[in-house]
């Protein structure tokens, strides 16, 4: 006969097994609070300054949160140029990353009202119209999805060509990087007499070693750090524009982190933003020399060469504002600079 017998437990005797089963869990440690990994890319080639400058922010990053975020550093355009980067942020496959007003503008184009070509004389009129606009540039990015947690810039603009270029019309003729996918950029060179190729920026190296391009708009230290100077050995003395850029994070990872994290990553994110920006200030007079050392021609331009290109900047400008820039933007960073040189003007006269 097969006897089955039934462990009935008493009230009693089930209080005891609850409260063992709640020490016994009491003994258990408590899980460590939630890491969030954080995947940021950037442009900066590995062991450049800026990238040295932004591991450092990492590192603070991880000691000022006590490892609850955690930054892992894609450098040199290994996760594609600017535009790859922004999709990927998209998607949620990178969550930060370093960019330049360029790929800034893939999210929204109010910050090109910084970089209008030969509107700004020196980095103190960028600087301040930044300042004034800044609040305005950062809402409009967070609004699609973006944190700005500090700016940068990687110095002036400059023309490097394979034969030497002075004036406007000595660039027309030359094969000219543009940016691929900003096709209204694009028809503005066009439309102003240029021959722009449009190109993603990590076929750069290649397309001027077999003279696909012939003329690069960067700036001398994108030039040295990458060699680009070596396959076009002249560079034009005139400034451009300032290449702006700044350090970004997803607004769905950036909510994942507690609000003191958050503060604490902004302070060190700032403080790297500072050093970046007074690295490309120091920088560029070094690099230039740097590279004249090693076969760069400087070609210089006088007063009245510059009012050419100034001329030339102008002559586009109807189209810039609201094809580039948007109206309104545009209009108020005009009106911010005008202000800032009236208020120079009024200071030296004192």
């Amino acid at each position: 006969m097969n006897l089955r017998l039934r462990f009935v437990p008493s009230r009693a005797c089930v209080l005891s097994l609850a409260f063992l089963s709640a020490a016994g869990w009491a003994l258990v440690p408590r899980a460590a609070a939630a890491q969030t990994i954080v995947k940021m890319a950037t442009l900066a080639p590995e062991g450049s300054s800026y990238h040295l400058i932004l591991k450092e922010m990492a590192e603070r990053w991880k000691t000022a949160t006590n490892g609850r975020v955690v930054v892992r550093m894609y450098p040199g355009s290994v996760a594609g140029d600017d535009a790859d980067v922004v999709r990927k942020m998209r998607l949620g496959s990178l969550n930060a990353a370093l960019l330049t007003s360029v790929g800034l503008s893939n999210v929204d184009r109010t910050v090109f009202a910084l970089e209008v070509p030969m509107m700004y004389a020196s980095d103190d009129e960028v600087d301040y119209v930044l300042g004034k606009m800044e609040p305005r540039i950062e809402a409009a990015l967070a609004a699609k999805g973006f944190v700005v947690l500090n700016w940068a810039d990687a110095g002036w603009v400059r023309f490097f060509t394979k034969t030497p270029v002075k004036t406007p019309d000595d660039l027309k003729p030359l094969k000219l990087f543009a940016w691929a996918g900003d096709t209204d950029a694009i028809e503005i060179w066009k439309g102003a007499g240029f021959n722009p190729v449009p190109l993603p920026s990590t076929e750069i190296s290649t397309a001027l070693q077999t003279g696909l391009v012939t003329a690069l708009p960067t700036t001398p230290q994108a030039a040295v750090i990458l060699q680009w100077y070596t396959h076009a050995p002249n560079m034009t003395d005139v400034r451009w524009a300032l290449l702006l850029g700044a350090t970004v994070i997803s607004k769905a990872t950036w909510d994942k982190i507690s609000p003191a994290d958050q503060k604490a990553i902004r302070d060190a994110s700032r403080e790297a933003g500072a050093r970046l920006r007074a690295e490309s200030k120091a920088a560029g007079a070094r690099d230039v020399e740097a590279m004249r050392k090693r076969g760069l021609t400087v070609v210089a331009v006088d007063p009245k060469t510059e009012a050419l290109w100034r001329t030339a900047a102008e002559a586009a400008y109807p189209r810039i504002r609201g094809k580039i820039v948007p109206e309104d933007a545009f209009d108020e960073a005009k009106r911010l600079l005008a202000d800032y040189r009236a208020k120079k003007a009024a200071a030296a006269r004192r």
